[in-house]
């Protein structure tokens, strides 16, 4: 299978490209705005140079398409959150691109990322399935933008029954790789401790701050079957247990005491508005509101089972943005600040 994955040198996309190439039968293809290095996990892997929102995106890309048997979608662009119209033009006028490109060059299986953070304000409680509505969250230019996504492609799968469309909606996706990524992208310049050695006494945290996460290796492992399977529709994607302030206060050897959110996102709105940290608070918004999800689908029609549970991945990307550790031959995910 010749498998052309749009973002192959992200988070997700190093993850697919690494368990593609332990398949014998898949041949991988990279596109990216920035090439990777010809070595490492690259090595020998075809790789084109492509920015889904340029004006001749779509010439590009149907030409590239041609042959494939699926086009795997991950391009997605975090920053800069304040100017999100430019994030804008990436991350759903780009997937119209590829969207279009894929019809024109006739591929029959388009699989796209979408996220928890696409669904409407959910329970923490129980377990929502892939029929929750996905509304986004209005705060959030990353909720509403996943939004838009979900009805691009509801009007593409509507246009075109002829092509498979897959779509995976996983948690907050960490690997060791991107530790250095999510460092830059996330905390700026707020310092951060050594996690093997710091310890709390105590750990303020909202308590409806839950969310889940996936180590990438898992949710690369999810796109595979998808692909092998020609599965179409959602599939929520998480590993267990859901990350609340009393898993986040035991990796610190911490107690959790409970805060108003309001409080959390008022400091988090003057980090980023003094430019001390990265994250704008729309992220506090989306966890909050997003619900927990039910992972029964992907289970039972994949046969997909997470090898690394959430504490460990959490704990592991911690550890890599700490050193800011990363992988030399991705741009994007590069070591260092």
């Amino acid at each position: 299978m010749r498998i052309v994955i749009v973002g192959g040198t992200g988070n997700v996309g190093s993850a697919l490209v690494r368990r593609l190439r332990a398949d014998p039968d898949a041949v991988p293809v990279v596109l990216a705005r920035r090439l990777p290095r010809d070595g490492g996990q690259y090595g020998g892997v075809e790789a084109h140079r492509i920015d889904v929102a340029g004006a001749d995106a779509v010439v590009t890309l149907t030409r590239l398409f041609r042959g494939a048997d699926a086009v795997v979608d991950l391009a997605w662009a975090l920053q800069p959150n304040r100017h999100p119209r430019r994030m804008w033009e990436t991350n759903v006028r780009g997937l119209g691109h590829v969207l279009r490109a894929v019809r024109g060059a006739a591929v029959p299986q388009v699989v796209v990322a979408s996220s928890v953070g696409a669904y409407s304000l959910g329970p923490k409680r129980r377990r929502v399935d892939e029929s929750w509505p996905t509304g986004g969250t209005p705060s959030s230019h990353y909720g509403r933008f996943k939004a838009e996504v979900e009805r691009v492609l509801d009007r593409f799968e509507a246009a075109e029954p002829g092509i498979v469309v897959s779509r995976v909606r996983p948690g907050l996706v960490l690997q060791a790789a991107a530790g250095a990524e999510i460092r830059r992208l996330f905390v700026g310049r707020v310092p951060l401790g050594p996690v093997d050695r710091l310890r709390l006494p105590i750990l303020p945290l909202p308590r409806r701050l839950v969310a889940q996460v996936v180590h990438a290796d898992d949710l690369a492992d999810a796109l595979a079957r998808i692909l092998s399977r020609r599965a179409s529709g959602a599939f929520n994607i998480a590993a267990e247990p859901p990350i609340g302030p009393e898993e986040v206060a035991g990796i610190f050897g911490a107690r959790a005491v409970p805060i108003p959110w309001r409080l959390l996102r008022g400091l988090t709105a003057l980090g980023w508005r003094t430019r001390l940290s990265a994250a704008d608070p729309g992220w506090i918004d989306l966890a909050i509101d997003v619900p927990l999800m039910s992972t029964e689908r992907a289970r039972r029609e994949l046969e997909w089972e997470p090898r690394i549970d959430a504490r460990d991945a959490v704990t592991e990307v911690l550890r890599a943005a700490v050193r800011w550790d990363g992988l030399p031959e991705s741009t994007p995910l590069r070591p260092g600040r």
